[in-house]
């Protein structure tokens, strides 16, 4: 084997990354481009743009939606086609699942009833509004429509409302499979969704492609798909359209409006409450503990100056009291009726026990003659002789405040958060002993990978008063972490190892051990998203297996369990593949990936592996190149399935296709080759590491490399990429240690003078 310098190794290695297929498309799906107008000069007896325009405007609509994090993520275009309150538009406008809001041109909003039709393929959709009486427009055949017809479209590029843009109707083209108008007209983000008219008004067409060759020119769904859609209805009702999210009303009842919605282990809450003050209260429906009881939870707030946290003793009306965050502040209020006058203020004033723009934990005890009140476990007012006692206890919210809450507890006690005093101190001792940056070991760390959160606190104690060592805190703090997750997910892997190695050596053992690949890429996520509980995942995918089962009789043959998964996830709960934001950090981290129902397709893979493994399915991960599928193994038969593709069923020909792109003589058949899960984790994380590559954040892909030590510490190009990123982000102790092991271990593929002259290098830059 010729050996290649060790330092161009890695450098290369350091420039590369797993790269997602990218394909090419001359059309996308559409938008936006700035309002424009062919002159022209008027004709005897038929309407002007500027008339067609004026006539149609009363039946357009804005459509407005919002994105995975509840923000707003475009604004469409739609327009009645029938008074009784149907409206049409294309289905990429208003999502999977997403929430969105429909207005007129006059700026009223509509009432959403149904998803009265939809049609993937065909890019429509047709919704059902409340409101009655709303001035339709007339909808033509498409045969009547020639080439060369002046045409108008309506729209809302980039949030111009009722913008307006003028061609002609270039001619018909098949584009997969679809009839579709050619435009000779710009369309851009906005305009999806709006109506091809002539210049009578009548509509045509549905605008849902641009191209992406050159800017005066679209396409369009043809009216007579739009007419068989509605021929065919199948109507789903909006709060059923909404599943991501909604709140479990066995768990909680919402008071005085707002949007609370659950996101896996976290409710979440936004828009204004209809209380006074823009107050909204989502009350828990559990029973009450008896006294003494303490309820607990841990709160984040987008602005400091909004006010949230708990309600207690509530009515489940206007009356409660209230005990939360505001301006910097800790406040206790009584709550007595509807309005401000009727509002006492117990408390408020700063606590140093706050952490801005944090997680804060905030806790009642209540005895029997007062309540306490505690901030990160430290007992902020004691209010005695509360004047209301009983009724329910949960969540409260003001003005337009969006909200975080994690960790919602009733309970007759609730454990303490922060170590005793004594260890406390001892930590703080073990801290104030580290090392400098240059000189940490991984060893120095260990004390403190159990209370992450305990560490960052006596870290800002720390930056407080050294603010010269600011950053280095900071990044021990960060390195804590991480090592709590690596080190999670390297028992994972080692447990798994040892019992695997156990049964191997068992002959007769035919039940072999399944790795937990739902866990381990949950535990992956907990190294940037905020705390989460894996069980709580965990336990929610076991519940929707139950919930399969459920439709199954005993003797459900692997192919009637197989239809009911694909069932599950992809007709009945919307899950699929990313398409407006493919590159979104999101989509690799399982948690979001549940939560949002959106991911790649490896994520979306180990998703449908783990429901099949817990539904007594053989399915196993297949890694072709720049597309992960699995494969479904019933006796001989194995039938492949791109999961991001909503479980498609693929040929052997299509997974060679898709392993190539195409290209003849490039297939190899170990490309079919199931593959372990060291090699699907390593694979998760190489997707993360390359967004951290692109962005140049090496703190990230020094992250992404600790972990994948952890799934493989004999990783030899992880372990090269993390010894110059522990280097180059000051941590030259840990950087020379890892140099030390190449040493040490003398790997064949490395060049071992390389390797020491690099050591003599990175000691050299450390004792400057």
């Amino acid at each position: 084997m010729v050996r290649s310098s060790s330092i161009a190794i890695l450098g290369i290695y350091l420039m590369l990354r797993t790269s997602f297929s990218t394909l090419a498309f001359c059309l996308t799906i559409a938008s936006h481009s700035h309002a424009w107008q062919a002159e022209e000069l008027p004709t005897k007896n038929v309407p002007t743009v500027q008339e067609v325009a004026e006539s149609v405007k009363p039946s357009i609509v804005e459509i407005s939606v919002s994105g995975r994090d509840g923000n707003n993520r475009g604004v469409g275009t739609g327009f009645v086609i029938s008074d009784d309150g149907l409206i049409a538009t294309n289905l990429h406008v208003i999502g999977d699942a997403r929430a969105f809001t429909i207005k007129t041109s006059d700026e009223k909003e509509l009432t959403v009833k149904t998803i009265h039709a939809s049609d993937r393929a065909m890019d429509l959709a047709i919704i059902r509004v409340e409101e009655t009486n709303l001035p339709a427009l007339n909808l033509g055949v498409i045969s009547q429509l020639k080439q060369g017809t002046p045409i108008v479209v309506m729209g809302n590029p980039h949030g111009l409302k009722n913008s307006v843009v003028s061609g002609v109707n270039s001619g018909f083209r098949e584009i997969d499979g679809r009839q579709m108008i050619q435009l000779a007209i710009p369309i851009e983000p906005g305009n999806s969704g709006g109506p091809v008219l002539d210049r009578s008004g009548t509509v045509y067409g549905v605008v849902t492609m641009k191209s992406t060759v050159t800017q005066n020119l679209g396409f369009a769904v043809t009216i007579d798909s739009l007419n068989s859609l509605l021929d065919k209805p199948n109507p789903i009702p909006y709060e059923k359209w909404l599943t991501i999210g909604a709140i479990n009303p066995n768990l909680w009842t919402q008071v005085f409006g707002a949007r609370w919605q659950q996101r896996g282990s976290k409710v979440v809450v936004s828009g204004q409450g209809a209380g006074f003050g823009g107050r909204s209260l989502c009350l828990s429906n559990k029973e009450l503990p008896d006294l003494p009881y303490e309820v607990s939870v841990t709160v984040r707030m987008d602005d400091e100056a909004g006010a949230a946290g708990l309600a207690l003793f509530s009515d489940g009306k206007d009356k409660h009291y209230g005990f939360y965050p505001t301006n910097n502040k800790m406040r206790l209020t009584f709550f007595n009726g509807s309005s401000v006058y009727s509002w006492n203020v117990l408390y408020d004033q700063p606590s140093d026990a706050y952490r801005t723009g944090d997680w804060n934990q905030l806790k009642i005890r209540v005895e029997e003659d007062r309540i306490k009140c505690f901030l990160n476990d430290r007992l902020i007012v004691e209010h005695e002789s509360p004047q209301l006692t009983g009724g329910k206890v949960g969540l409260v919210k003001f003005r337009e405040t969006e909200a975080e809450f994690r960790e919602f507890i009733l309970a007759r006690e609730i454990p303490t958060t922060r170590p005793d005093t004594q260890t406390v101190d001892k930590l703080a001792a073990a801290l104030k002993e580290l090392s400098e940056l240059r000189d940490l070991t991984d060893d120095e760390l260990k004390p403190f990978s159990d209370v992450p959160e305990t560490t960052r606190e006596l870290i800002d104690d720390e930056v407080a008063k050294l603010e010269l060592r600011v950053k280095e805190l900071q990044q021990i703090a960060s390195a804590v972490k991480v090592k709590s997750v690596a080190s999670k997910l390297h028992e994972q892997v080692r447990q798994f190892d040892e019992r695997q190695s156990q049964d191997l050596a068992d002959p007769e053992k035919n039940d072999r051990p399944n790795f937990d690949l739902l866990k381990a890429s949950l535990t992956i996520a907990l190294v940037d998203e905020e705390p989460f509980s894996v069980s709580a995942y965990l336990a929610y995918i076991d519940q929707e297996v139950s919930t399969i089962e459920e439709t199954l009789s005993d003797d459900a043959t692997p192919a009637a369990r197989l239809e009911a998964l694909t069932k599950y996830m992809f007709t009945d709960n919307g899950y699929h593949g990313s398409r407006f934001d493919y590159y979104h950090q999101a989509n690799s981290y399982m948690n979001r990936v549940i939560d949002d129902r959106e991911g790649i397709p490896i994520t979306l893979s180990v998703l449908f592996m783990e429901f099949g493994k817990r539904l007594g399915l053989d399915i196993k991960g297949i890694g072709i190149p720049g597309h992960f599928i699995v494969a479904h193994f019933d006796h001989d038969e194995v039938q492949y399935i791109d999961a991001y593709g909503e479980a498609t069923k693929l040929t052997l020909d299509d997974v060679k296709n898709l392993a190539t792109n195409g290209r003849p003589g490039q297939f190899q058949d170990g490309f079919l080759e199931p593959v372990d899960h060291v090699a699907i984790l390593t694979r998760m994380l190489n997707n993360l590491l390359g967004l951290a590559q692109d962005k140049q954040d090496k703190q990230a892909m020094l992250r992404y490399a600790e972990l994948q030590m952890a799934v493989n510490p004999e990783n030899v190009q992880a372990r090269g990429m993390r010894a110059i990123l522990y280097f180059e982000t000051g941590r030259h102790a840990a950087a020379i240690a890892d140099l030390d092991w190449f040493i040490d271990k003398q790997p064949p593929e490395i060049d071992i003078n390389q390797i020491r002259r690099m050591r003599d290098y990175f000691i050299q830059q450390s004792n400057r």
